[in-house]
């Protein structure tokens, strides 16, 4: 089965940003392909702001979460794979939802797109009044 950390992570920030609080996402900084501001990891992670005040093009899908942010001034562009994502909650109450260990490894590729049938010869649509 597809992991489910995306749909729940991506829903808990909608409800995070609905209820007018900052979604604070926690990372396993250490985590193969994180791309974060390292002079910021603490013990190995690292709390980033995800809130749309403080970065820049937010995408979450099922491969992780992007976005562009400024970090002492300087731009970044700021990649989180999905298994990196420790929890997400509100900055502001501290609610919001600590991730269970998944398995990542078996996630099955997303089909590729089958490209659309050819028209059959002969048939055409026409205007009926």
């Amino acid at each position: 089965m597809i992991p489910k950390r995306s749909y729940l992570l991506n829903a808990t920030y909608e409800w995070i940003a609905d209820n007018e609080m900052t979604p604070y996402l926690l990372v396993n900084a250490e985590y193969e392909g994180a791309v974060v501001p390292l002079e910021f990891v603490k013990d190995g992670q690292i709390v980033l702001n995800i809130s749309m005040s403080a970065v820049r093009h937010l995408h979450i899908d099922k491969a992780g979460v992007s976005f562009e942010a400024r970090f002492s001034g300087k731009p970044m562009q700021v990649f989180v794979p999905m298994a990196a994502a420790e929890a997400i909650y509100a900055k502001e109450n501290g609610d919001g939802l600590a991730f269970p260990p998944e398995d990542f490894d078996d996630v099955a590729p997303e089909p590729e797109p089958t490209p659309p049938a050819p028209p059959k010869k002969g048939f055409t649509l026409k205007v009926v009044k």
